[in-house]
């Protein structure tokens, strides 16, 4: 007898509203204001033009985002499913431990506080609102994300895509004001990085625990050296 699979039911208008609503720079979490060490790559002479703000933004994509926040995202989100505080508190203290400098720490605390407070004024009585609250020293970004999409009933996938491309809207535009770049040259570098966004989710969801990690040397050295950089137009 053939095997017959189960259809997938389809993801409902809301799930992807509200996902589309958490990747956009316009959710009140002050993502724009970063650049995430884009910034001081361009004071420093790696970023200059189109081609290097792709280069550069592709390579964080895969070598940092992706072996970082993107798995704790889809973990984070079968944690929160799960009600399993211990592994919410154990990624949380990853996030938090793996961030190489002051300002990705502080960037990630606070998107995660204003994270925080959105969902407070969207789902008051969901109760894990109250651990989120209490995760020491503060809740990140990619875990008050991950709960924002279970909230949604994303799929673990779903939730990854609308995070990176959120990332990726904030980075084009911190990249069309630092390097500088014309609108249709931040658009072509988007373009790149949304076709390397799904294959980058993929590999991401399948990293087992051990292979997860955050080592970007360079990335940690420009970001402290962003900390005393004379003109800056972005906190990171």
């Amino acid at each position: 007898m053939p095997r017959v699979s189960r259809p997938v039911a389809p993801t409902s208008a809301a799930t992807w509203l509200t996902l589309a609503w958490l990747a956009s720079p316009a959710l009140p979490v002050g993502g724009f204001s970063y650049s995430e060490g884009l910034e001081p790559a361009v004071e420093a002479g790696h970023v200059s033009d189109e081609a290097s703000a792709r280069t550069w933004l592709l390579d964080q994509l895969h070598m940092s985002l992706g072996h970082s926040d993107l798995p704790v995202v889809g973990k984070a989100l079968g944690a929160w499913r799960r009600r399993d505080a211990e592994s919410v508190t154990e990624l949380n203290a990853w996030i938090d431990t793996t961030r190489e400098t002051r300002e990705l720490r502080q960037q990630t605390q606070q998107m995660g506080r204003s994270l925080l407070e959105w969902l407070r004024n969207r789902t008051p009585d969901d109760p894990r609102l109250k651990q989120l609250a209490a995760l020491s020293p503060a809740p990140t970004w990619p875990i008050a994300f991950a709960l924002a999409a279970e909230q949604a009933a994303a799929t673990p996938r779903e939730a990854g895509l609308a995070f990176a491309f959120g990332w990726a809207e904030n980075m084009v535009q911190a990249a069309l004001k630092a390097v500088p770049l014309g609108q249709s040259a931040g658009q072509r570098v988007l373009a790149a990085l949304v076709d390397a966004i799904p294959p980058a989710v993929d590999a991401a969801l399948r990293l087992s625990e051990g292979r997860r990690q955050a080592f970007t040397p360079m990335l940690a050295i420009l970001s402290a050296q962003h900390e005393a950089q004379y003109s800056r137009l972005f906190r990171s």
